[in-house]
C-alpha cells in the first residue's frame, strides 16, 4: 500500500468515526509504539484508558483505538459528565514489553496535548502503571490512593454494571429484586470478581466463567457460585448474560444460541456489529443494556479525582446508571428501536445541544 493511499485509509476511517484528532506515537529507544485517538471534546477533555495489547496488526491497533474513543464519548455523555471521548493503546506484550521508560516515554507524548487527552487504565495497564505515566504529566487518573488518586476503579465500575443489571430487571420482570435470579458472569477479572460478590449478597444464582480455569474455581469456591467452562455458556438457561472479558462476544455464530434473557456487562464493544446485532437481539425478544452506558462507573470514578469529588458523591454518581440504563430502555421501546440505536441517539442529542450553546459564546 503506498504512503498516499494510507494517508487517505486513516483519514477515512476518523471521517467514517467522526474524530477530531490521532497522535501516533513513535520511540524507537524505549520501544514505545502508541495510538492515541481524540473523537469529541464538545462536552469536555477527552478521556480514556490506555490499552497495551499484542495487536496482530497496526491496522487492528487502529481500529481498536478508534471503536473506543468513540464509545468513550458516548459514555461520558449518557452518563451526564462533562468530558469528550479519546482512548491510547500501546503496541506490544503487557507481560514482556512493558517498562518504566516506555511509560514514561508515552507520558511526554500526552503531556505535550496540553490537556486535550486524559488517561487511565484499562487492559494490559495498573494503578502502577499510571503512576510512571504520572511522573511525566499530569493528565492521568486512576493512580495509587496513596499518592492523592482514586486508586482501583474496578469496584465502581462493577458497581455500576450492577445497577444497569437491576434496571433491566425492572424493565423485564417489573421489580428489580435479584434474589432466585441466574446470572452467568464471563471474564472474572477485578470488575467480574466485584460483580459477582454483589449478585451473591443479593442472592443471585451465579455461573462464573474465565479463561483462567484455577481463577474460575477460586472465585466459585469464595462466593458460592458455580464455575462453568467457557465453551458451556451459551448452553446455560440463565436469566442474565454478564460479559465481563474482551469484546464482540455477540456475533453471527452466537447470537442464534442465546437462551437469556437480559445481556448486561462490563466488557466494551459487545456487540460484533452494533447495527445488525443490536437489531437482532431486538427482534428476537433479547434486553440488552448497552455496554457503554453501565460500564461508565469507571469513567466516572476518573471524573471524580479530577474534579476533587468525595466517595461519597462518586457512588452517587455510579448509582445515576440506573435510571440512565431505564431511559435508554423506554426510548428503545417506545420507538422501536435497538438499545444500542436508543443510548446513541441521547447521547448524540446532549452533545448537539452543548454545541448549539456553545456556539452562541
Amino acid at each position: 500500500m503506498s504512503e498516499q493511499n494510507t494517508s487517505e485509509s486513516i483519514f477515512g476511517q476518523m471521517n467514517a468515526y467522526g474524530h477530531q484528532k490521532i497522535v501516533f506515537c513513535n520511540d524507537p529507544d524505549s520501544g514505545l509504539k502508541a495510538i492515541i485517538a481524540i473523537h469529541d471534546t464538545t462536552l469536555g477533555p477527552a478521556l480514556g484508558g490506555t490499552r497495551m495489547w499484542a495487536y496482530k496488526t497496526e491496522a487492528d491497533a487502529l481500529n481498536d483505538v478508534l471503536r473506543l474513543s468513540k464509545s468513550m464519548t458516548y459514555k461520558a455523555a449518557v452518563a451526564g459528565l462533562n468530558l469528550g471521548g479519546g482512548k491510547a493503546v500501546i503496541i506490544g506484550d503487557a507481560r514482556k514489553d512493558k517498562t518504566e521508560a516506555l511509560l514514561r516515554k508515552f507520558g511526554r507524548f500526552i503531556k505535550n496535548l496540553n490537556g486535550e487527552f486524559i488517561t487511565a487504565e484499562d487492559v494490559g495497564t495498573n494503578p502502577r502503571d499510571m503512576e510512571f505515566i504520572r511522573m511525566e504529566t499530569q493528565y492521568v487518573m486512576g493512580v495509587p490512593e496513596t499518592i492523592g488518586g482514586s486508586g482501583d476503579p474496578s469496584p465502581i465500575t462493577a458497581q455500576g454494571v450492577f445497577m444497569g443489571i437491576k434496571a433491566a430487571v425492572k424493565e423485564l420482570y417489573g421489580n428489580d429484586t435479584l434474589a432466585g435470579r441466574s446470572v452467568v458472569v464471563q471474564g472474572i477479572g477485578h470488575v467480574g470478581e466485584n460483580l459477582t460478590r454483589l449478585l451473591r449478597d443479593e442472592n443471585a444464582m451465579v455461573y462464573v466463567s474465565d479463561i483462567n480455569e484455577e481463577r474460575t474455581v477460586q472465585v466459585a469456591k469464595k462466593y458460592g457460585a458455580k464455575a462453568v467452562s467457557n465453551n458451556t455458556i451459551f448452553d446455560i438457561d440463565a436469566d442474565i448474560y454478564s460479559p465481563c472479558a474482551l469484546g464482540a462476544t455477540i456475533n453471527d455464530q452466537t447470537i442464534n444460541k442465546l437462551k437469556f434473557a437480559i445481556i448486561a456487562g462490563s466488557a466494551n464493544n459487545q456487540l460484533e456489529d452494533e447495527y445488525i446485532h443490536g437489531r437482532r437481539l431486538l427482534e428476537q425478544g433479547v434486553l440488552f443494556a448497552p455496554d457503554y452506558v453501565i460500564n461508565a462507573g469507571g469513567v466516572i470514578n476518573c471524573y471524580s479525582e479530577l474534579m476533587g469529588f468525595s466517595k461519597k458523591r462518586t457512588l452517587q454518581l455510579t448509582e445515576n446508571i440506573y435510571e440512565a440504563t431505564r431511559n435508554v430502555l423506554r426510548l428503545s421501546k417506545a420507538e422501536s428501536i435497538s438499545t444500542i440505536e436508543a443510548a446513541n441517539k441521547i447521547a448524540e442529542k446532549r452533545i448537539s445541544d452543548i454545541k448549539k450553546v456553545k456556539s452562541t459564546y
